[in-house]
């Protein structure tokens, strides 16, 4: 168990007394400023998380789980809003000039890190470079390369020193990034972990260890005061964060419940506040629950990683294979009968959902699955594989019982249409992900959620060479179409040819466009049910007064 030393946990009104805050005005009040909502004297918020975050360093993170915990210890240049859009973080405002190449950042002189170090500019700087220097093996390092900053890419590739990455703290306050070319959605990536600061003393004095409890600095609303691996962590109010006034919540815990049902149990028992829903249980809990069960789109797709190396069964190797795996899944089974929760039967990549995207024509989209089954039986049988030479694939997916649930009922279509032997093995979230990561599967659950709210954000990770392409999948045309679409005023028509050829070669199996179904306590108020990225910022959540 990892706690901070007792003098650094210090009652509100002695921080307040050290840093000259009035006490007074760390209380919110009975009511809420805005809304004029009748508070709760409860100040606590728990949810619960599938699985133990793999870390906490910005420049490191790579999941969705971590982020939700990241956002509120840490703050880049701009947050977002109840619907997605952009809100002043610690950048109050920015000015584009040359050409839209250059964007100024000016920061807000109060931010502070929670030790009551000022933030400055050259403390972004000093995370940038971070996240791209190649010592520091950053699985997001390709996401700044995307970005369009100057020498990200090269310096990613060992060519230039990380000092040559286009960023420069004119003063204290103010950032400069240069691009390589004008890219009209890099505010947007700003509002991601790889770009948000981290406090360079910390990291030097303290190395692999510094964002334990008793060490971390950080610059959020919140600050980590307890971590108990695999099990929960806490995290409470900054006093030194610069809109501490407006935040409500005073404690927030996530607790780590691996089995969705038991967390079920006990949201239902009044030990969390919020929970995943149960696979196939939404429709029942929203009739006995409508004030609790909510169901919204959410920015994520969940589909099936096909191992294209040499690594992988040698039959995936053939387009007509994959074509027919594909084609083989009732995706209205799963969304319908399985699932229940408001997901969306996926035949792209890109969910259907994101700002901007048009879903382009997809050709087995069309089509009956009496039709789809029909083509993947040919398809096995030109391909040479049939009840005299079968085939048998491992699956791999991270423990969760509707991952399972999944994929044995897609392992039982396979085996019943096509005769295809699948042997699923699970592991947990950081085995998991070092597994797929150095292809030591066929074929593989994965899910990816928009990391800003453009399409590029999911196809351009099916680019080569990209980290998060973990099946390594490599076609020149994409490449290109993806580098060209960053230079387009409206780059749909190349999504849609991208999106085409992903289903053409079969690069990977989408399953589902994702719709968060959850539990939420009614008397937790300012969820950003309109934000399709689902970024929830704890310091905008408040209780109110049951009646």
């Amino acid at each position: 168990m990892y706690c901070l030393p007792p003098h650094i946990v210090l009652s509100f009104l002695a921080v307040c007394m050290v840093v000259g805050i009035p006490a007074e005005t760390l209380q919110a009040g009975s009511f809420h400023p805005e809304t004029g909502e009748e508070l709760s004297d409860n100040r606590t918020f728990s949810y619960r998380m599938l699985d133990e975050f793999p870390t906490l360093d910005p420049q490191l993170n790579q999941d969705s789980e971590g982020f939700d915990v990241i956002r509120d210890l840490f703050e880049g240049l701009y947050n977002q809003g109840e619907t997605g859009n952009l809100v002043p973080g610690v950048a109050e405002r920015h000015v584009i000039s040359n050409a839209n190449r250059t964007y100024t950042f000016h920061l807000r002189e109060m931010a502070k890190w929670s030790n009551g170090d000022p933030l400055t500019a050259f403390d972004f700087v000093y995370a940038w470079r971070r996240a791209v220097d190649p010592a520091t093996a950053s699985p997001y390092a390709w996401y700044v390369g995307l970005s369009m900053i100057s020498n990200a890419s090269k310096i990613i590739a060992g060519e230039k020193p990380p000092t040559e990455l286009g960023v420069t703290a004119v003063d204290d306050y103010t950032l400069e990034v240069h691009l390589k070319q004008p890219l009209p959605y890099f505010p947007e990536m700003t509002t991601y972990a790889t770009f948000f600061p981290t406090h360079r003393a910390t990291i030097e004095k303290y190395g692999i260890a510094w964002t334990r409890p008793e060490n971390i600095v950080s610059n959020g609303a919140y600050i980590l005061t307890e971590h108990v691996p695999k099990e929960y962590h806490t995290r409470e109010r900054n006093p030194y964060y610069w809109n501490n006034n407006a935040t409500f919540m005073e404690k927030v815990t996530g607790k780590v419940v691996n089995d969705e049902n038991l967390a079920l149990t006990r949201y239902l028992a009044g030990e969390l506040d919020m929970t995943g829903v149960p696979s196939g249980q939404y429709p029942n809990l929203v009739a006995d629950y409508p004030d609790e069960a909510k169901s919204v789109p959410i920015l994520c797709s969940y589909y099936f990683a096909i191992n294209h190396t040499d690594s992988a069964h040698p039959a995936l190797g053939d387009q007509r294979v994959r074509k027919a795996l594909s084609y083989a899944i009732d995706r209205d089974v799963i969304v319908q009968s399985v699932l229940k929760g408001g997901q969306y039967p996926a035949y792209s990549f890109t969910h259907w959902a994101t700002a901007g995207f048009r879903m382009p024509e997809i050709d087995y989209m069309k089509l009956s699955q009496a039709d789809r089954d029909s083509i993947a039986k040919s398809l096995m049988h030109e391909a040479g594989y049939g009840k005299e030479n079968d085939l048998k694939f491992t699956f791999i997916y991270n423990t969760s019982e509707a991952h399972k649930l999944i994929a044995t009922v897609v392992a039982q279509m396979w085996k019943q249409k096509l005769g295809i032997e699948i042997e699923l093995v699970n592991y947990e979230w950081k085995t998991y992900l070092d597994i797929r990561s150095t292809q030591q599967f066929d074929l593989a659950r994965a899910g990816w959620c928009g990391d800003y709210n453009e399409a590029s954000t999911f196809l351009d990770i099916m680019t080569t060479g990209n980290t998060i392409n973990s099946g390594r999948f490599s076609n020149a045309e994409v490449d290109l179409l993806m580098q060209e679409a960053k230079k387009q005023a409206d780059p749909q028509s190349h999504y849609s040819e991208v999106e085409t050829i992903l289903a053409d070669e079969m690069a990977i199996i989408p399953v589902y466009h994702y719709a968060s179904a959850f539990m939420l306590k009614p008397d937790v108020k300012g969820w950003p049910y309109d934000n399709v990225q689902k970024q929830w910022y704890s310091k905008d959540l408040y209780r109110v007064k049951e009646m």
